[in-house]
């Protein structure tokens, strides 16, 4: 009785990321062609839970006709900047049965755009970015090229917990594999013991354990690639790709798996709004237990 039972969860289960899809993920990230109103943006994007891709929203930064690799090499070249470095370009990345961390140095700028032109040597790979705003507290210079908030998105997403995403793209482009919640039940989560790169003098990378974290829950595949013999679930979800190009601004709604590749040399910059604890939030938590308890994945 009690497996019969379970079995009609992981049916239900199965079923549900389908009728989701059908009734309101789209099946290609629309575009708009100019910034909606706080309202607008509130009521047909986020409390659906849709991404879209928003142009025209970046053309009065000066930053889009400023920052070239001369323009940062003169403005903020001499200043050093946090950078994560790994040997294959993946940070925060599961390898074999680790959950991988970059090792961070701090460099000059200028010493990053050299790497960057091939005029200087760097083991591994490099990548300038901080979760938690380098902007400010970093490159201050900066900061009279972009706005301090996108009007529209603060007006409609103050005072909220969690997180919703403007990613606008200043120069390069941003490649985004994207799935909505609902396909939760098709997406394996695996432990981790923690680990962070260390960049020996020779120039070599090795993993040292994080001995006194907690194992960290994280996606086991690649999604570009994935092992559907021992994953075969993910071939029911069905992602979501756009490319974001420079001037351009993509919303990223809470709860959204993503992938992320970039173009060489690609310059973005991101606002971070909390998200609500509303309903939303709250389905998907049980989503997520169900799918965890059921065994589904």
């Amino acid at each position: 009785m009690a497996e019969a039972a379970l079995d009609a969860v992981r049916r239900e289960l199965r079923e549900f990321p389908v009728a989701a899809r059908e009734l309101s993920v789209p099946l290609a990230v629309p575009y708009l062609d100019e910034p909606p109103s706080p309202l607008h943006f509130y009521r047909d994007w986020v409390c659906p839970n849709r991404p879209c891709i928003i142009r025209n929203a970046l053309q009065h930064w000066p930053a889009l006709r400023k920052w070239s690799l001369p323009y940062l090499r003169a403005t903020v070249g001499s200043t050093e900047v946090s950078v994560a470095v790994t040997p294959d370009g993946y940070a925060d990345a599961v390898r074999g049965d680790r959950f991988v961390m970059p090792a961070e140095r701090r460099l000059p700028l200028s010493h990053v755009l050299d790497v960057l032109e091939g005029r200087a040597q760097h083991p591994g790979v490099l990548y300038v970015q901080k979760q938690c705003s380098n902007l400010p507290t970093e490159l201050p210079q900066l900061l009279p090229d972009v706005e301090p908030h996108v009007p529209w998105a603060s007006e409609a997403l103050v005072h909220k917990d969690h997180y919703e995403n403007l990613y606008c793209v200043v120069s390069g482009e941003k490649h985004f594999l994207l799935h909505p919640p609902s396909d939760r039940p098709f997406i394996p989560y695996e432990l981790y013991t923690q680990a962070t790169y260390q960049l020996t003098e020779e120039g070599s990378f090795r993993m040292v354990d994080e001995e006194a974290m907690e194992k960290v829950p994280w996606i086991p595949l690649d999604p570009l690639a994935p092992d559907l013999a021992r994953y075969p679930s993910y071939c029911q979800a069905q992602a979501l790709r756009c490319t974001v190009r420079a001037g351009e601004m993509l919303y990223l709604p809470a709860l959204w798996f993503h992938h992320v590749q970039q173009s060489h040399g690609c310059i973005a910059v991101n606002f971070w709004y909390d998200m609500e604890y509303d309903l939303k939030y709250s389905y998907f938590q049980l989503l997520d237990s169900l799918t965890k308890v059921s065994g589904l994945n």
